[in-house]
């Protein structure tokens, strides 16, 4: 009796089935193309044809940094310039036109940190007090320090001498400790050039 009541409904759910669709698979045929869309192609859809940096091999300031901080603006020259040759640019000699600008922005940011110290659970067995045993579990709280720190934040922009357009930009971080961490803040920041 029990598998006649599910056979029934199953089988009348198949035979519904069986019915045929009232859909139908019908499309609209495609609407033609614009008049104008055969006469030229859009560059804009297209990415940018990749730079060749090979063939940047001098620089120039489009506009010298400042002095930030304890660095004057000729160590601080003297520290991106020194880092522009170390990736291959050399400055452009005087009166020669140059194949990059170079432009640069450096800051010193106060940033607040934390830092958590967590010593966790501790359990245990005691005497103590009136020298009756004692079982235990002890949760701590995490003591949170918060501290201060200057930051060095350089900013390195490229600009084809040419066209004037920008070519590349990278940025870097240091801790502020004077001419440390400019050279630091340089290497962070020329990390990716050239791009690959």
């Amino acid at each position: 009796m029990k598998r006649s009541l599910v056979l029934l409904p199953l089988c009348l759910g198949l035979l519904a089935c069986q019915s045929p669709n009232p859909y139908s698979a019908d499309s609209a045929p495609m609407p033609p193309a614009p008049a104008h869309a055969a006469d030229a192609i859009d560059l804009s859809a297209y990415p940018a044809a990749p730079l060749d940096f090979a063939r940047y091999r001098t620089w120039s300031w489009l506009a010298p940094p400042n002095a930030t901080g304890s660095l004057s603006a000729e160590q601080m020259q003297q520290i991106l310039g020194s880092g522009f040759e170390q990736r291959g640019l050399r400055q452009a000699q005087p009166g020669k036109p140059a194949d990059l600008q170079a432009r640069a922005n450096v800051r010193i940011e106060q940033r607040m940190y934390q830092a958590y110290d967590d010593v966790g659970v501790s359990y245990g067995y005691g005497h103590y007090p009136y020298w009756r045993d004692h079982y235990g579990l002890y949760g701590r709280v995490p003591i949170v320090r918060t501290y201060q720190r200057e930051v060095l934040v350089l900013r390195i922009d490229l600009f084809d001498a040419g066209s004037g357009q920008p070519v590349w930009s990278g940025s870097g971080e240091a801790y502020a400790d004077g001419r440390e961490a400019l050279r630091q803040a340089t290497r962070n920041a020329l990390d990716q050039f050239p791009p690959n």
